[in-house]
């Protein structure tokens, strides 16, 4: 029993040495057993079995110890871990941020742009109306007089005149419209009627023979709110783009839709015809940008832009060349200061 007691605080002293310096502490205990008891054999014994007893007692307290020591590195790991993956998601939100405040830099930056553009051609068309149109009234009227006892190649003279008399006259009202539009003359307009009227005039037209004209319109579509006389000009306008660049035997399809869960239309005019390069797509609505030298103005589309903005919608364009274009233009069903119905749609 002394022995044993012995044993358990040698095992107590010895846990936090080195195992050579524990070795030579048990040597030196078993030696000092031995003397203490006796020199027989089972005395030797009895101290080899206290010698063991204390080295594993020993060993058992430092693998728990190593064990904690792992354990607290895993746990320092995981924690790292845990860590890095935080600064690595801050890292990604940041980009992120950062990413779309350039996106919207960008945008601020054309719309600024582009208003600064719009501000220099209404400054230019108010000029020019005052001092183009009015010569320009007296020199037609002039012409038209002289039209009458004209004949001969002195009339195809005064014809060619005239014509670009007229020329003239249309782009100077083409600024006045783009810079110094009416106000909106709003009214419920059927959408479907407005295509059906809008085809049948242009069918007979020469620069449409020999295309193919098909109104995909559906008869249920809901009325909006626009002006009637500018939403005819923006489907004019486009439908006479579209023959300019379809051939003969060719097709021009208007189509359109309620977008599902919008009070929103959409009207797109489709055609078969050469298509726009895609280096030149981004400059189709610039004012005075035109691929049609000698045929237009290049105002068509920048006044037709104009009018579906300030009916609060959009205008874009599809195009591929040899594979022709597709114009989009949505239109609110409502609209700003209109309190809008409860929306009874259902999904299908």
């Amino acid at each position: 029993m002394v022995l044993f007691s012995l044993a358990s605080g040698w095992a107590e002293a010895l846990a936090p040495l080195p195992l050579l310096a524990t070795a030579h502490a048990v040597r030196e205990f078993a030696i000092a057993s031995a003397i203490f008891t006796s020199t027989d054999f089972w005395a030797g014994m009895a101290a080899g079995l206290v010698a063991a007893f204390v080295a594993s007692v020993v060993a058992r307290k430092r693998i728990r110890a190593a064990r904690h020591e792992a354990d607290d590195a895993r746990a320092a790991a995981r924690q790292l871990d845990y860590e890095r993956d935080l600064a690595q998601q801050a890292l990604v939100q940041k980009l992120e941020q950062e990413r779309e405040l350039s996106k919207e830099k960008m945008q601020f930056e054309s719309q600024l742009t582009e208003f600064e553009k719009y501000a220099s051609f209404t400054q230019l068309a108010l000029g020019a109306a005052h001092e183009v149109n009015n010569p320009l009234l007296g020199i037609l009227s002039h012409l038209e007089l002289e039209m009458r006892s004209a004949s001969g190649d002195h009339r195809t003279e005064v014809e060619q005149c005239i014509e670009g008399a007229r020329r003239i006259s249309s782009a100077v009202h083409g600024l006045l419209d783009y810079a110094r539009p009416g106000p909106l003359a709003l009214s419920q307009v059927s959408l479907p009627q407005l295509v059906t009227d809008a085809l049948r005039f242009v069918e007979h037209q020469p620069l449409f023979r020999g295309i193919q004209l098909q109104n995909c319109v559906p008869l249920d579509l809901p009325e909006i709110t626009a002006d009637a006389n500018q939403l005819s000009q923006i489907l004019m306008n486009l439908l006479l783009n579209a023959a300019q660049a379809t051939p003969s035997g060719g097709s021009i399809t208007v189509l359109a839709e309620k977008m599902r869960f919008e009070n929103v239309i959409e009207l797109r005019i489709r055609d078969t015809g050469t298509g726009i390069p895609e280096d030149i797509q981004t400059h189709v609505f610039e004012p005075f940008f035109t691929t049609k030298r000698g045929r237009g103005t290049g105002l068509g589309l920048s006044i037709t832009r104009n009018y579906v903005r300030r009916h609060g919608g959009e205008i874009h364009l599809n195009s591929f060349p040899g594979h022709g274009t597709t114009v989009c233009v949505s239109l609110p069903i409502y609209q700003a200061h209109q309190l809008e119905p409860v929306s009874t749609e259902v999904i299908a």
